[in-house]
């Protein structure tokens, strides 16, 4: 199981002989800095934003629903911290980057719709901050997003589109570790392309295509070896051990999901605090389709969390 493996990969990590032993690991590749000495000096650090992100977790894992949101944002936000120490060694470098980066708008208490709401990123912050440094992104793929358009990227979410709108956003194209992938010809149309231009549109995000071939329903596709990194557009159902891809083009983006959660559980977590009203009576009546989406995400958020995280650790192996 994926969340027993990721779990025996952060125990290992459980101790401060261990921390250091990974930071130095990590700081072998970068010049200028004595990997002893750093490694040891930062390896408190790292060994706590662990242990107090995972205890975030796992509190939000227990608790009731409704707190969910503000634990699972900031477990999050402590392991991040943890990833940016591996190939930050000075982190935080100025207080400008402390803040969170992403800003929500003000709330109209008439109608007001968590699907249709929407998050701006900001130019300074732990957002802009981690893009760069844990994904090399210099610039996320939007400036504001709407929740509905985040919820749509995530795999998990499918079974839940497919009920209240009869479709869902994402496809399975191939098992996790698999070096296959498989495509309905049908997605052709759905993206306006060719064979050709669609394999090219791919194939940037691809390790390497070793070979194709066209059946009438599907095109499948072979790769040189499995796909390591799944940053988008390809994302990971973790209890499915299953690669997805966006069935139309509106949801191609690049984005590493780990920051649709980011987003995601930030403005959850605003809401549950400031937005009491209307937090307090979408529990109390369930009276919109609200409801039924954030509690869903809910279940899902922490486990994905814990294991994308993780698994960028294990990556700097």
């Amino acid at each position: 199981m994926i969340k027993q493996d990721i779990s025996t990969f952060y125990t290992s990590l459980e101790n401060l002989q261990s921390s250091q032993h990974f930071l130095k690991k990590c700081y072998a590749t970068i010049s200028g800095i004595d990997h002893d000495a750093k490694s040891y000096e930062n390896s408190g650090a790292f060994l706590y934003y662990l242990n107090q992100g995972q205890l975030f977790l796992s509190e939000g894992e227990k608790t009731d629903v409704r707190l969910k949101p503000l634990l699972y944002f900031y477990g999050m936000v402590h392991i991040i911290k943890a990833c940016l120490l591996t190939n930050r060694p000075d982190y935080p470098e100025s207080t400008s980057i402390l803040a969170h980066g992403v800003s929500a708008r003000k709330r109209k208490k008439k109608d007001y719709s968590f699907i249709h709401d929407e998050v701006k990123v900001q130019q300074n912050g732990l957002f802009t901050y981690t893009c760069n440094h844990l994904f090399s992104l210099n610039n996320p793929p939007f400036t504001k997003v709407k929740m509905d358009f985040l919820l749509s990227l995530i795999p998990e979410m499918n079974a839940l589109h497919t009920h209240h709108h009869g479709k869902a956003n994402s496809i399975s194209v191939g098992a996790l570790d698999s070096t296959k992938l498989s495509f309905p010809i049908s997605i052709l149309d759905s993206y306006h392309l060719t064979e050709r231009a669609f394999l090219q549109r791919i194939s940037g995000y691809l390790p390497g295509i070793k070979k194709t071939e066209t059946t009438k329903e599907h095109i499948l596709v072979e790769l040189d070896k499995p796909i390591s990194s799944l940053n988008g557009p390809f994302y990971c159902h973790s209890r499915e051990r299953a690669i997805y891809f966006p069935s139309n083009r509106t949801y191609f983006v690049t984005i590493p999901e780990i920051l649709v959660h980011y987003l995601l559980l930030y403005n959850l977590s605003m809401i549950s605090r400031y937005e009491t009203e209307y937090w307090g009576e979408l529990f109390a009546t369930k009276y919109s389709v609200d409801y039924s989406v954030i509690v869903h995400y809910l279940t899902i958020a922490m486990d994905k969390v814990e294991w994308l995280l993780g698994e960028w650790l294990l990556s700097r192996m």
